[in-house]
C-alpha cells in the first residue's frame, strides 16, 4: 500500500533540505514532489535548487529537474516531481483544479489542498512523498525533523484573517513581512 505524506515549510531551502534527506534515504526522486513560491524572481530559487542539487551530487535528482509555472492565483513557482507534472497538465488545461485539484488527486483532502495551495501562495514550499508503509515512519521522521509549518496553527492564522479557501482567481499574494 502505497501513502502521501506532505509537509509544509516558510523556506524553500529547507524544503529542498528535506529532498535532499528523502533521496539520500533511499526514496526515489521520481515519487518526491516540491512546488515552492518564487518570491525572489523569476529564475532565483530554480538556481538555487539547481545549486544545491550540483552540489550534492546523485542524490539530489528531483532538484535537478526543477523547473518554472506560473500558477493561477498564486504566479511563478518553481516545482518538480509528480505533483508539478499534475499542476502543469491543469495549468495547460489538461486537468481541472490547478494546484488544489493536483493535492487531491495525490489523495490530500479538500480542505488541506486548499491550506497547501494557499501556503504556496504566500511563499511557502510544500514537499510531497509517495511511499510505501514501510518507508513511510523514516519519510515523516525526515520531513518533521526539519520543523514543517504547523498547520492547525497556520490554518487558524489564514482564517483569523479572513481567508476561508484558495481562490486561484486572486492575485498573487504580496507579503507584508520577509519569510524566513
Amino acid at each position: 500500500m502505497t501513502r502521501t505524506i506532505t509537509r509544509s515549510y516558510d523556506s524553500y531551502t529547507v524544503a529542498a533540505e528535506v529532498v535532499e534527506k528523502l533521496e539520500t534515504a533511499g526514496i526515489p526522486a521520481s515519487d518526491i514532489s516540491l512546488v515552492g513560491r518564487n518570491e525572489r524572481g523569476e529564475e532565483s530559487n530554480a538556481a538555487e535548487g539547481a545549486g544545491i542539487g550540483a552540489g550534492v551530487g546523485g542524490a539530489a535528482g528531483l532538484l535537478a529537474g526543477l523547473g518554472m509555472l506560473a500558477i493561477p492565483g498564486i504566479g511563478p513557482v518553481v516545482a518538480a516531481g509528480w505533483l508539478a507534472a499534475t499542476a502543469a497538465g491543469a495549468v495547460a488545461g489538461a486537468a481541472a483544479g490547478g494546484l488544489v485539484g493536483s493535492f487531491m488527486s495525490a489523495g490530500v483532502d479538500e480542505e488541506e489542498a486548499h491550506y497547501y495551495a494557499e501556503t504556496v501562495r504566500r511563499g511557502g514550499s510544500v514537499v510531497s512523498v509517495k511511499t510505501s508503509e514501510a518507508q513511510a515512519p523514516a519519510a515523516e521522521a525526515i520531513m518533521d525533523g526539519a520543523t514543517p509549518i504547523d498547520r492547525d496553527a497556520r490554518l487558524a492564522q489564514y482564517r483569523q484573517e479572513g481567508w476561508s479557501r484558495f481562490d486561484e482567481k486572486a492575485e498573487p499574494y504580496r507579503a507584508t513581512a520577509p519569510l524566513v
